[in-house]
């Protein structure tokens, strides 16, 4: 398993594990496509993102990589303050589980979730919705190639 797919899977596993504690606790999905229904709980969605930078360090060979990967959050409610305060509450709860363990067990050097955008999304047949997606950058070092 490559590095940067390592830390991809620790992050959504800490997401997972995060958010799973919550009551009712979003749908967490790794790469996968919107669901006709929102979830009750919410719906987290973890993309892969991009490598934005690969710096390379002679003697011996390594890269050091910054990977930014795509969280969206997606949440449905009776009300928009409803709304606005479940995707705050699951924004807080992302940050802070990100915050409890910056190598996500050892899988990276650091990340650093960013400032989230939002969005109100009009689900056909559904109530409105509003989402916020927000970029968690992955600073890790691997040895002889990008690749790896």
């Amino acid at each position: 398993m490559s590095m940067r797919e390592a830390a991809i899977a620790a992050l959504h596993g800490r997401l997972a594990a995060a958010l799973g504690t919550r009551n009712p606790a979003p749908l967490v999905l790794r790469g996968e496509t919107m669901p006709q229904r929102l979830p009750p709980g919410g719906l987290v969605v973890l993309r892969d993102g991009e490598t934005v930078e690969e710096t390379a360090i002679l003697s011996p060979l390594a890269w050091a990589i910054e990977h930014r990967a795509e969280v969206e959050v997606t949440v449905s409610g009776a009300t928009p303050p409803a709304r606005t305060a479940l995707l705050d509450t699951l924004l807080v709860d992302i940050a802070a589980a990100i915050a409890a363990d910056r190598t996500l067990g050892g899988s990276v050097e650091w990340a650093q979730p960013g400032a989230p955008d939002f969005e109100d999304v009009e689900l056909e047949g559904a109530a409105a919705a509003r989402a916020a997606s927000v970029s968690v950058t992955l600073f890790f070092t691997v040895v002889g190639s990008p690749l790896a």
